[in-house]
């Protein structure tokens, strides 16, 4: 870029993430199909993952030509719904949930009005927010939510700005218990997965831990996880996957992402059924040619195998 970006230090965020510990560790680096093999069983029947709707999944894989990863945890019984949920995955845009709640831990609702400058070298493909604002510059508030409810790409770039880039932005998820997620480009290069590359991966279990710690956890003060919940409650991005696979009743707060090749198309969401606790889902995917064109609905009849497991 002709105007070089300066990085800005994470202050006291290990304090805050480290007492939210995660069971995301040790980890799957499998990318390659499932397998029939079944995992051990759970030591306890209330977190048992139930296996019966695995057979759903598989035909959902051979409808779209699909790799599929499935990840939902009920959050008022334990109950999971699991499958390939330690395949590794490109995660794409639905990082950007994560990086704005670090961008919240890290300088509180109150630092969020600070004002940040760019120039139009800065701008990147998928700007649609941050293309408007090049003359005045946008808050982090602002740019947050530009990237979480619009996926914008440059509003992301900025803010890896002020959480220390890829690693410091992955070295916070560690912190928070995470040490199977890998970041490591900006946008848009961090979307150009193909098979056999582990940068810029997750798992469905990993994304989901996070999402959970930062939404319904103690990760984030009360005002700034209500302020992520707002953000993640508003995307504009995401009617056509999760929140199109569950009851129209349920308030879905998700975030998608999309990759440039293999029809990489992802959500990852808390989802709040009426008069029940939340379920926290993660729908990872991608199709079998570099060619092929994401579709939403494998992401929304996944999610409606998660709901039908769970009812």
């Amino acid at each position: 870029m002709h105007h070089p970006r300066v990085r800005t230090a994470v202050a006291g965020l290990a304090a805050a993430l480290s007492l939210v510990p995660l069971a995301a560790c040790g980890q799957s680096d499998s990318t390659a199909p499932p397998s029939s093999a079944k995992p051990a069983a759970s030591t306890s029947a209330a977190t048992a993952a139930v296996k019966p709707y695995t057979g759903d999944f598989q035909k959902l894989e051979r409808k779209f030509d699909a790799r599929l990863g499935v990840y939902a945890i009920d959050t008022g019984t334990g109950r999971e719904v699991t499958h390939n949920d330690r395949g590794r995955f490109a995660y794409n845009s639905t990082f950007k949930a994560l990086q704005a709640a670090v961008v919240l831990s890290t300088y509180s609702l109150d630092g969020m009005d600070k004002r940040v400058t760019y120039t139009r070298e800065d701008l990147v493909a998928n700007s649609p927010v941050t293309e408007k604002h090049v003359d005045t510059g946008m808050t982090l508030k602002e740019l947050c939510d530009a990237s979480v409810r619009y996926s914008d790409n440059t509003a992301a770039n900025l803010l890896f700005d002020h959480v220390g880039g890829p690693k410091g932005l992955d070295a916070s998820l560690e912190k928070l218990g995470d040490d199977v997620t890998r970041m490591d480009r900006e946008e848009p290069e961090l979307s150009r997965w193909v098979p056999g590359e582990k940068r810029d991966t997750s798992t469905p279990r990993a994304l989901a831990g996070d999402l959970r710690a930062f939404v319904l956890g103690k990760a984030l003060r009360a005002p700034e996880r209500a302020q992520l919940t707002t953000w993640l409650r508003t995307n504009t991005t995401g009617d056509a996957v999760i929140r199109a696979g569950v009851p129209k009743n349920w308030v879905v707060g998700d975030k998608t992402g999309t990759g440039s090749f293999y029809g990489a198309r992802n959500d990852i969401a808390v989802v709040w059924p009426p008069d029940s606790a939340p379920i926290v889902i993660a729908v990872l995917s991608h199709r079998g040619t570099k060619d092929a064109e994401p579709d939403d609905r494998l992401i929304a009849e996944a999610a409606s195998v998660v709901v039908d497991s769970l009812s």
